[in-house]
């Protein structure tokens, strides 16, 4: 390893597996490390002293919004997410930028770290799918019915889940032009002042759409927790099981239910 300080600085960059690269105040390349020149498909020689938004096709590069330019004019340190198409492909990309000085505290340039997060950002977006997945299951507007819906819900209700619940039910009833829908939440084991208010919230938006929400499944120890807390669901429609509340869609689309004797 030489001893000279610029060599030394070089040869540890050149180490990093982060992109680094620095221009003058004209945005000419003036280093690229190992990194860098990789992920470009290039070489020093056809790198340095050409223009980096040449270099690394960057969206915000010869823009306002380029990091290593801000840096340069503000004299501040600036981060952002971009996607770049690199000698590799697309890639995403992290950049923070801060300004180049000299010995007397003139800004003659720009340094800037860039970070490959392009796995990162795949595993977020597939994160991200499956999470939705995981609602739509867990959360299915279900057509029981000409004209009727049910929802059944499981497990807890927090504010994420009760607006896609929302969204799922008044999007089924804009489908279905459903008159009646059921929320059954049987499989909800408790109950606070938050949960009651969603539920209240989601009957008055099946409401404006035209289509009357009753609630079924409500258990002993919910309808005595929600006595407790002196939550008043008004004039919303609550039905002890989904039978009972389906026999009431029914009569609210005048449909009803006959039973008859099987024949001998």
């Amino acid at each position: 390893m030489k001893t000279n300080g610029i060599e030394l600085e070089k040869e540890i960059l050149d180490q990093l597996p982060a992109i680094v690269i620095a221009v003058d105040k004209n945005f000419n390349v003036i280093y690229a490390n190992n990194a860098a020149l990789n992920f470009m498909g290039s070489t020093p020689e056809k790198i340095i002293g050409q223009h980096c938004y040449n270099a690394i096709r960057n969206p915000q590069c010869n823009t306002p919004e380029c990091c290593i330019a801000q840096a340069m004019a503000d004299g501040k340190v600036h981060t952002i997410r971009s996607e770049a198409d690199g000698g590799t492909g697309n890639r995403f990309l992290e950049s923070t930028a801060v300004p180049l000085k000299d010995e007397k505290g003139e800004i003659v340039g720009g340094l800037e770290f860039v970070l490959d997060i392009t796995q990162k950002v795949l595993d977020e977006k597939k994160l991200n799918e499956q999470g939705r997945t995981i609602r739509d299951m867990s959360t299915p507007t279900i057509k029981l019915w000409d004209g009727i819906l049910v929802l059944p819900v499981v497990g807890v209700i927090d504010t994420n889940r009760a607006q896609h619940m929302m969204d799922s039910m008044l999007n089924k009833i804009l489908a279905s032009n459903s008159r009646a829908i059921i929320m059954d939440i049987q499989g909800v084991a408790a109950v606070d002042t938050a949960v009651a208010n969603h539920l209240i919230k989601i009957t008055k938006a099946t409401k404006l759409m035209g289509c009357e929400c009753l609630i079924s499944g409500i258990s002993p120890g919910v309808a005595k927790t929600l006595t407790q807390l002196g939550i008043n669901l008004g004039s919303i429609k609550t039905k002890a099981t989904l039978s009972d509340a389906l026999e009431e869609a029914f009569s609210m689309i005048n449909l009803r239910v006959v039973t008859t004797e099987a024949k001998q």
